[in-house]
């Protein structure tokens, strides 16, 4: 077994933590303010910043799991992958600014508008405030306890116990299935039951899709900035940085490929209960924002990723995923805000009243500013905690001498 000291994180990883706290707190003194000046805006701009790391981190998780059921060389980002996983417990708490806003978030809580709308009478035996904190509770208690169950297992495995090896691809089998049906649920609690008459069959689909792409675009940013320093300037290699670069052109792909197939399906079939939620989006200036995000989200990355120079070379590639990380927050934000205010658009720093649809709130910038930096906080702090390589992999030694296959 390699020494794990040897593999220790870098020593200026601590500031970074230190500067993260700083915007962390800074940004919920703001969120603060916020939440007393303008409650209701608030609460969705917490919602749409909070799906975003909890994107990062699940996405993570399901990594950690494929790569156990199928080995690569992308494996050496693992425990990048597993630290990301590990602030599941503070995404939990991070979770009661929505629990709080659920009646300024859904009207389905309010029982005077149940009793009013056949549709969310017949909707009540599951959209109710109880049910839905239940099944809130389920999600995170299944996945803290698979991301905690993988690292668990994962460091007896770098302690010499081959025994493990099986036991991780079990758990990672039966925990992509618990994650998928999970992260399906929660995409149609948290988003989708914001318009309570909509529906999709795919949307579950583009929630899991986004998060996928949100974890390889963090975990290139961290990659990019552990290469320029040792323990990992040693071992990593453009072609490492070359299968992060091409799983993330897969995810781009995927992104649009559900996007616009769910956008076909609900042309097509011009039902009554479907057409509001896209007819919000491609008019009184939202359609500006989704045409934005086709370019920006598909098309530009598309072909920018396609480069095999651009994907081996860590500091083009840091400002593609930068760039989808951004990107992919924009695209959260338009799942939510038109909900709020779909008659019309104008883009601005608001400040003051605004007379309806597509503007930017200071809480808009606040919000990621809150949960991301505490939420990167507890990242370093558990990158910190566990060697950089996992030393205990069957395949790590492979992945290393050749950067690529198993």
């Amino acid at each position: 077994m390699a020494d794990v000291t040897t593999y220790a994180a870098p020593a200026d990883l601590d500031r970074l933590r230190t500067r993260a706290l700083y915007a962390g707190v800074a940004g919920l003194v703001v969120c603060g303010i916020g939440l007393v000046v303008d409650r209701d805006h608030f609460f969705r701009s917490w919602l749409t910043a909070y799906l975003l790391f909890l994107g990062i981190a699940l996405g993570s998780m399901a990594f950690v799991m494929i790569n156990h059921l199928s080995g690569g060389s992308w494996g050496v980002f693992r425990r990048v992958f597993e630290a990301s996983s590990r602030t599941l417990p503070l995404l939990a708490i991070l979770f009661l600014p929505v629990v709080l806003g659920m009646g300024t978030l859904y009207s389905w809580t309010h029982e005077d508008h149940v009793q009013a709308d056949e549709v969310l009478r017949h909707k009540a035996p599951y959209l109710n405030v109880g049910f839905f904190l239940i099944r809130a509770l389920a999600y995170f208690a299944g996945w803290i306890l698979i991301a905690w169950t993988l690292t668990r297992l994962s460091k007896r495995q770098d302690e010499g116990d081959m025994s493990v090896n099986l036991t991780l691809q079990y758990v990672s089998g039966a925990g992509i299935v618990f994650y998928a049906f999970a992260a399906t649920f929660a995409a149609i609690d948290w988003i989708m039951s914001i318009n309570p008459h909509w529906y999709s069959t795919l949307f579950g689909f583009i929630f899991i899709g986004g998060q996928g792409l949100s974890a390889l675009a963090f975990t290139i940013v961290i990659s990019a900035w552990l290469v320029r320093r040792e323990p990992m300037a040693a071992l990593l290699r453009p072609s490492h940085f070359h299968d992060l670069g091409k799983l993330s052109l897969a995810f781009v792909m995927l992104w649009a490929y559900f996007n616009f197939s769910q956008y076909m399906l609900v042309f097509a079939a011009n039902i009554v209960e479907e057409i509001p939620y896209f007819i919000a989006r491609i008019s009184h200036g939202w359609q500006f924002l989704a045409l934005f995000l086709v370019i920006f989200q598909f098309a530009v990355p598309f072909l920018l990723l396609l480069s095999r120079d651009l994907k081996r070379t860590p500091y083009r590639l840091v400002m593609v995923a930068v760039w989808l990380l951004v990107i992919r927050y924009i695209d959260l934000f338009m799942l939510v805000a038109p909900e709020f205010d779909a008659s019309g658009a104008n883009l601005h720093l608001l400040t003051g009243e605004h007379e309806s649809g597509f503007y930017v709130h200071w809480l808009d910038l606040a919000a990621p500013l809150a949960v991301g930096g505490l939420w990167f906080w507890m990242f370093l702090t558990q990158l910190a905690q566990r060697p950089l390589l996992a030393v205990g992999d069957p395949y790590l030694r492979e992945a290393l001498q050749s950067g690529g296959g198993h």
